[in-house]
């Protein structure tokens, strides 16, 4: 090999190299970009569900929202599902706006935190349809006796799900959900009529707003299509749910009620979702003490493609961190690089043009 050339390879093996691992390190910065724009595009979304998720509440009680509702030419300001939807509205819209129930709707529920979530539903569940059948041939109650409403043996399946079989060992009833379901227990016994005001309140949201949490959370928690871990949202027994919702405000709306009592109802009422945001304060407060990654709706955040909920891993990231000037960094991204299908291909690149470039030289 002539002795020009030789020099002029010594001279520009270093930019070279330098234009090999400038490729590899574009790549992941690429792919970068990509990942934030994806991480972006899902929070938006997020945002625009948890946007219309409100926008459906029309100020119809239960739960977290409820659209569909009669027509207003077959209702009076004197329906209870009127006075329900009016008395409750102030409180409706702070359950709506807890921390725990905006970031369920954005998509960022730890799974720890779902189950302990699901562990309150239980017992919530549990009390008032135990009260329920109690009461249900009781004047006041009986028209609104649907069994296919229940919820306590779906979310049996879910803790089932979560923990295994043994779960009624590993769980217990918080204090907050202790008060509710007391509560509860105490109107079935005393006073049956105000179980109405919280029948009203769950199981029509439920049959609302449960409907787009259960989306959030399949994605969130990357829960299985077949229903596993969200068999609470899923009423079997009921083919419309907006027909059935009409069907269940026109029920009480027939009971034959004076305004004194709907006056109590209202205020049993108010006082459900008191208790649900005492719950959700609760859950916010657990919380802060459980270390788990946060999973963003639709878009894994750092736990899945092999890296093991280990960010150190993830070759975005490390090119991320070297490019912002941090040393210790550089070799995390050489790697992370590694690890990562392109990286490898890029790495198989760039070892076969230095051999050549080698072979060249010794020529």
């Amino acid at each position: 090999m002539p002795i020009a050339s030789i020099v002029f390879f010594r001279k520009k093996a270093p930019l070279l190299l330098w234009i090999c691992w400038t490729t590899v390190y574009a790549s992941c910065q690429t792919r970068l970009a990509k990942s934030v724009c994806l991480s972006d595009r899902t929070k938006l979304s997020a945002e625009k569900m948890e946007d219309s998720v409100k926008a459906e509440s029309v100020a119809d009680g239960g739960g977290l929202v409820n659209a569909e509702r009669e027509p207003e030419d077959t209702l009076s300001p004197t329906d209870l599902s009127e006075l329900l939807a009016a008395g409750t509205k102030e409180v409706h819209e702070k359950a709506e706006n807890t921390q725990f129930v905006k970031d369920f709707l954005r998509g960022r529920i730890r799974k720890e935190l779902f189950k302990l979530g699901d562990v309150a539903l239980y017992y919530t569940y549990e009390a008032m349809e135990e009260e329920i059948e109690r009461n249900k041939d009781h004047p006041d109650f009986s028209p609104l006796y649907f069994p296919e409403l229940n919820r306590r043996d779906a979310l049996s399946r879910d803790l089932d799900y979560f923990y295994g079989e043994d779960w009624r060992e590993r769980v217990s009833c918080s204090p907050a959900t202790q008060r509710y379901v007391e509560r509860i227990h105490q109107v079935g016994q005393e006073e049956p009529v105000l179980l109405v005001a919280h029948a009203y309140t769950r199981y029509m949201g439920d049959l609302s707003g449960g409907q787009v949490l259960k989306k959030v959370a399949q994605r969130a928690l990357k829960l299985p299509s077949t229903g596993e871990g969200v068999y609470f949202y899923q009423f079997d027994g009921i083919h419309s749910a907006k027909a059935f919702k009409q069907l269940y405000r026109s029920r009480m709306n027939e009971l034959e009620l004076d305004m004194a009592t709907k006056d109590r109802l209202v205020a049993e009422a108010v006082l459900a979702f008191q208790f649900n945001m005492e719950v959700f304060d609760e859950l916010e407060e657990m919380g802060k003490d459980i270390q788990e990654e946060v999973m963003d709706a639709g878009m894994p955040v750092h736990g899945a493609h092999g890296t093991g909920g280990d960010i150190n891993k993830c070759p975005y990231y490390a090119a991320q961190m070297a490019a912002s000037g941090g040393s210790a960094y550089v070799g995390q991204l050489a790697m992370a690089v590694l690890r990562h299908p392109t990286g490898q291909v890029l790495f198989a690149a760039w070892v076969a043009a230095l051999a050549g470039l080698a072979a060249w030289y010794f020529m």
